[in-house]
């Protein structure tokens, strides 16, 4: 079947920022640093961030995903996901005396950091975010005593708290101010005591793409999402686009797109996922090119500079 073409220049504006931010690139560096340092294989719990170009592109290399710590040979070098782990996981690992590295975003251990203390402090914690997410899981195996799990305002009305003046919220921190400060006035509605970090320590990565691709819906006709499916901030990215009546399509791979979104023509933006490596942007552009003469244009937007450090074992490699 031969690729369409609609015989025109069309216009791509390019999301600024978009892509990997600092948590998933110090993921990934710690996962290739440990394959260099030790050798493969490398054991890595969980998805290392939810991309599967970067997981076959680590696999290649010797990396090996599994689900349970059960799976890992005692003794093993051993990653922890961006997403975290639970104190049980963490537990695991020094039973099958796996040397293990934590590649946990730094952001998440501070949502960890707040709940345990919050928790320390006689709190009952509200954890706004998504049922069965892996920071999710590893946040709610972080904190001593009751967490209780919302998404929705609705799920606020539903609270059975023991003392509605010792309330504390924390967030995931694949969702943004925006996605969280309606739940959160509610929760604040209904408990006027209730306590929760400052909104500037949700994570920067999330609000600047969702920012960012409010921006570029007033230029653009068609939008296109490079990331994986099973991505969280990749799928909110498309719906924040649909939200604003725009046609938007989640691309996990080139050859996923089908051309027929493009007949109409119009002005393509395209955004991706903080997990999603560069150059499967460049591919989705190389594969427009393939119909279109393409005039590129990136917006301008955030400049990110936000750096984490590795952790100790692997900091002199």
């Amino acid at each position: 079947m031969e690729t369409p073409s609609i015989n025109e220049n069309v216009k791509v504006v390019l999301a600024q920022p978009r892509g990997f931010c600092a948590g998933v690139e110090r993921a990934i560096q710690i996962v290739e640093l440990a394959l260099e340092k030790y050798g493969p294989p490398v054991y890595v719990k969980h998805e290392i961030v939810h991309n599967r170009r970067v997981l076959e592109t680590l696999s290649k290399k010797g990396a090996v995903f599994v689900e349970n710590i059960e799976e890992i040979p005692v003794g093993a070098v051993t990653v922890f996901s961006a997403h975290g782990v639970s104190r049980k996981v963490e537990r695991n690992a020094i039973e099958r005396d796996l040397k293990s590295l934590d590649a946990t975003c730094p952001l998440v251990t501070k949502v960890h950091r707040a709940g345990q203390k919050y928790s320390a402090q006689g709190y009952e914690i509200v954890l706004i975010g998504h049922a069965n997410h892996p920071e999710i899981e590893g946040t709610l195996g972080q904190i001593d005593g009751p967490v209780h799990l919302i998404s929705e305002i609705e799920d606020v009305d539903a609270l059975n708290i023991r003392d509605p003046e010792k309330v504390a919220y924390i967030t995931q921190t694949t969702l943004s101010v925006d996605d969280t400060k309606e739940v959160i006035a509610h929760l604040r509605e209904r408990f006027p005591k209730i306590v929760g970090p400052d909104l500037k320590n949700i994570c920067y990565a999330t609000q600047n793409r969702q920012s960012a691709v409010k921006e570029l819906a007033k230029q653009i006709d068609i939008l296109l999402v490079v990331g994986s499916r099973n991505s969280s901030n990749s799928n909110r990215l498309r719906e924040l686009g649909l939200e604003m009546d725009i046609p938007s399509y989640l691309v996990e791979d080139p050859l996923d797109m089908d051309f027929d979104w493009f007949k109409k023509g119009g002005r393509i933006g395209v955004t991706a996922g903080a997990s999603t490596p560069e150059d499967l942007v460049k591919d989705v552009i190389d594969r427009l090119r393939d119909f279109a003469n393409l005039d590129i244009v990136s917006l301008n937007g955030t400049q990110e500079s936000v750096r984490f450090t590795l952790p100790k074992e692997l900091a002199q490699t």
